[in-house]
């Protein structure tokens, strides 16, 4: 489905439906939030961070209610539960379904895990009903609203694409072309309390003096000393993207991310976005997190076994008292061509930061390459002439 607003402008009428946020439309399949003043489609608001008329300015607070939190929830009942759906023929999977714009009455393809978008005839926000809600699927806790806007996801680009070493000097000059969009995308995030034993060698490094005469030299030795312990550690808000379409080394180079200003899931806050549903599974997303678990107590070990030098020879790690939380995090995603070859920007949309893909300029790594092997050289016959 193209996201493209229409060309042609689309008459909206003021007399349009106004019984409140969240009218439903095609039977309960989509959902859009009329304005109560002009009827037109209220759209998430990053500055104001709440509902707002693009039209007529009318702004409308979240609908939230004061006794909801977002909580963590139980990760081995929740596993109980999709395999009991499962034996009941339930799945996972989300099917593509078309949804009618009451705007202007045309169809929007809801394909995967897309759950929020626009109608790509005039632009309006129309939303999947009911996908982070379903019983066969793990419902959304929580969401992130957008904070960053579209200038300053501009802005920091702009200053991202100009700090890029070894990048050409006509990507520099020319700099990043392209549409942003805004997407709300799953992740899942694991607490959990571990239980790690280990066994290990700790290194102490000493210098002896070996050989006579000419050949008398110093040589760096290492004396070993057995190491072991046990100690607990917990991990919280350990984060895993859900969505296999992103890349997953600059998706961990945006955090952190402000978890704590997560609101209590609202489809309020998607209007005007697109959104997607996870399509890693909360079973596979925390065999994700497990492997950041397993390098982060890995790194402990070495620090508890201390000295200059350490082996790891056995590490035992339980985790118990799993929890988790599904949650909706903002972005900015762009791709931009340059030479005829695709490239993917992403901003964090809570903090600003950017991490993306770019092309380099060989004729720049060979030239600081060489100047490289001259000045070690250089050096090298300083410290050859000076003794």
């Amino acid at each position: 489905m193209s996201s493209s607003p229409s060309p042609f402008p689309i008459e909206r009428s003021n007399s349009a439906t106004t019984e409140g946020a969240g009218q439903r439309v095609d039977e309960g399949k989509g959902r859009i939030f009329p304005c109560e003043r002009c009827g037109a489609d209220l759209e998430f608001h990053i500055g104001a961070q709440s509902l707002k008329c693009p039209f007529c300015g009318y702004v409308k607070d979240l609908s939230i209610d004061e006794d909801s939190a977002v909580e963590e929830q139980d990760f081995g009942d929740m596993l109980a539960m999709l395999a009991e759906k499962r034996k009941e023929g339930a799945s996972e999977n989300v099917e593509t379904e078309e949804v009618r714009c009451s705007s202007c009455a045309a169809n929007v393809t809801f394909t995967g895990t897309l759950t929020s978008s626009e109608c790509a005839y005039c632009g309006s926000p129309i939303q999947r009903e009911n996908v982070h809600r379903a019983k066969h699927r793990v419902p959304v806790d929580g969401v992130l609203p957008f904070q960053v806007n579209r200038s300053r996801a501009k802005e920091n680009l702009r200053a991202w694409t100009t700090s890029r070493w070894f990048a050409p000097n006509e990507f520099l000059k020319r700099g990043v072309e392209g549409r942003f969009n805004g997407v709300y995308t799953p992740f899942w995030t694991y607490d959990t309390l571990t239980a790690n034993v280990y066994h290990g060698q700790r290194g102490e490094r000493y210098w002896v003096t070996v050989g006579t005469g000419d050949r008398k030299r110093r040589e760096r030795r290492t004396r070993w000393y057995p190491a072991h312990g046990s100690f607990q550690r917990f991990f919280d808000d350990v984060l895993v993207c859900a969505a296999r379409g992103l890349p997953k080394k600059l998706v961990r180079k945006l955090e952190p991310w402000p978890l704590h200003e997560c609101l209590p899931f609202n489809q309020e806050s998607l209007a005007g976005f697109l959104a997607e549903t996870y399509d890693t599974s909360l079973k596979e997303g925390f065999a994700e997190a497990k492997a950041r678990i397993d390098e982060a107590i890995h790194q402990e070990v070495r620090r508890r076994i201390g000295g200059d030098e350490q082996r790891v020879l056995s590490l035992s790690t339980r985790c118990d008292a799993i929890t988790y939380k599904h949650l909706l995090l903002p972005a900015w995603l762009l791709t931009y061509r340059y030479n005829e070859k695709p490239y993917r920007v992403i901003v964090n949309a809570a903090s600003g930061e950017v991490q993306g893909e770019r092309p380099y300029s060989w004729v720049k790594i060979t030239l600081a390459v060489l100047a490289g092997v001259a000045a070690a050289s250089g050096l090298w016959l300083l410290v050859q002439h000076f003794g």
